[in-house]
């Protein structure tokens, strides 16, 4: 089930909403969990089976840690928190790992299993062997299990640092792991983020007004700028050849729609998690406003970057030991959030693109050349380097994001019937929307700066945003996300 449609809009939501402030709070999150399983599940019900028993091993391993770590039950009923400075027993470490190693071998199996065959039967040919003599295998990939498996490991792996009690409920437990707000494409909710707010939460007018305000800005953003700038996209990376100045005219029309259809997803979930009391964290902060890429990664999908420091980056050692190793650790993270987006030789090159530029403004330092120059100037660098890495997100097959990278740099050849290419591309309606795009994103305010104070003007023009939104939602055939596919 997809946010922008009129079965989420006016059938489903109403429903959980209206069920939900019916209900006592205790059975809230019961409700929570159930109504999760069915958004999950509409497309494909074998989807939601194999979440709940990824659930079902994280749960238990909750539980087991702390059965293991011998602590007596809190006077309140609730598992007890394990102490950091209580020794962590072997038995613990294997259960921890046993939670890691279970979401891991699911997201591997369901998305990298059939990129790995294609590669052993690319390489085999190289020995002489016939490519037929390893069958193709390919497995249909769950929606969003990027998303909920690197969700579901923080919950062992919080419980097991002693960041956070475990959940003695199981309702509690599948709320979190399926809360279909952020179930598909994010913000990655982290246990121990949002551990209390399972238990204890307020339900605020306000709190749900702003939910609104937030749920609409999304929709705007999907709706009004993603899906028209995704049409330019679509056509420039269609093309077989381009001039100069329409391929960079439809690569930032591919920025500003990722950027709108990401962030718009990661606004409406927000906003839906408001209504129903939950707060989540800030996902994207004007990333294209950065002025450097370590910058850009502290503003874009910020919940990735967060959870990759502090469960990656960090364990690993991050910039406590020697320079050589901090670089290695850089780029080990950025491959590794590359290949988090897809099995494809395209995102590991769009992560080591990331990687080399982390690697390379640590080099740096602060006190570089670089840092010297205005602003502006920085913050465009930025942007063309984001830019140039988004060919490689974009691109369906690496042969394609090499001519893409051509035709930037005028050396493509340009295709006959050319003029079909451009006309498609520059409608008035779609350059007057790229033009808003770029008042937006370097001109306007975040959306959680925006929904601080909501006056009755400004009130009025966000509902007026979504109307127009729903009406257009109906004249557009497809509203999937992007993130959707990974």
């Amino acid at each position: 089930m997809v946010f922008t449609t009129h079965l989420f809009l006016f059938y489903f939501l109403p429903t959980v909403l209206l069920l939900y402030y019916l209900l006592p709070f205790k059975w809230r999150t019961g409700l929570l969990a159930l109504c999760s399983y069915a958004f999950y599940g509409w497309a494909n019900p074998w989807w939601a089976i194999l979440m709940f028993g990824s659930s079902m091993v994280d749960y238990l391993c909750g539980r087991i840690l702390v059965w293991q770590s011998r602590l007596p039950t809190p006077p309140d009923g609730e598992l007890p928190l394990i102490p950091k400075d209580l020794p962590r027993t072997r038995g613990m470490k294997l259960t921890v790992a046993l939670s890691i190693l279970s979401n891991l071998l699911l997201l591997a199996y369901f998305k990298y299993i059939g990129f790995t065959i294609e590669n052993v039967r690319q390489l085999v040919t190289l020995f002489g062997m016939q490519e037929s003599a390893i069958p193709a295998f390919r497995v249909i990939l769950p929606v969003g299990i990027s998303f909920y498996t690197f969700q579901s490991m923080s919950y062992a792996i919080d419980v097991y640092r002693g960041d956070a009690r475990p959940m003695r409920r199981i309702t509690d437990f599948c709320c979190f792991e399926a809360l279909f707000p952020q179930l598909v494409a994010g913000p990655i909710v982290r246990y121990a983020d949002v551990a209390d707010q399972m238990r204890h939460r307020t339900h605020t007018a306000e709190k749900f007004a702003r939910g609104i305000a937030f749920f609409a800005i999304g929709m705007a953003k999907k709706i009004l700028i993603a899906n028209p700038m995704g049409h330019v996209a679509d056509r420039a990376f269609a093309a077989a050849g381009l001039h100069p100045l329409d391929a960079w005219y439809g690569v930032v029309s591919y920025a500003f729609q990722i950027y709108f259809d990401f962030s718009g997803y990661s606004d409406m979930a927000v906003g839906l998690g408001l209504m129903m009391g939950f707060l989540f964290i800030q996902n994207f902060n004007q990333p294209y406003r950065a002025d450097s890429i370590t910058d850009f990664w502290r503003r874009w999908h910020i919940s990735l970057s967060t959870w990759l420091r502090d469960y990656l980056y960090i364990p690993l050692g991050g910039n406590r030991i020697t320079h050589s190793r901090t670089y290695i650790n850089l780029m080990l993270v950025m491959l590794i959030g590359g290949l988090w987006h897809g099995a494809s030789w395209n995102f590991v090159i769009w992560g080591a693109i990331h990687g080399i530029m982390l690697a390379i403004e640590r080099f740096q330092g602060k006190d570089s050349i670089y840092r010297a120059l205005p602003r502006a100037l920085r913050v465009a660098v930025t942007f063309l380097i984001v830019c140039l890495g988004w060919v490689f997100f974009r691109a369906e097959t690496l042969p394609q994001a090499m001519t893409y990278l051509a035709s930037l740099f005028g050396l493509a050849k340009i295709p006959a019937g050319y003029g079909g290419v451009q006309a498609a591309m520059y409608t008035p309606l779609h350059v007057l929307i790229f033009l808003a795009a770029v008042l937006v994103v370097w001109k306007g305010p975040e959306s959680w700066v925006f929904t601080r104070r909501l006056h009755l003007p400004r009130a009025a023009a966000i509902m007026a945003l979504l109307a127009v939104a729903v009406i257009m939602m109906w004249s557009q055939a497809e509203n999937y996300f992007i993130y959707f596919r990974f």
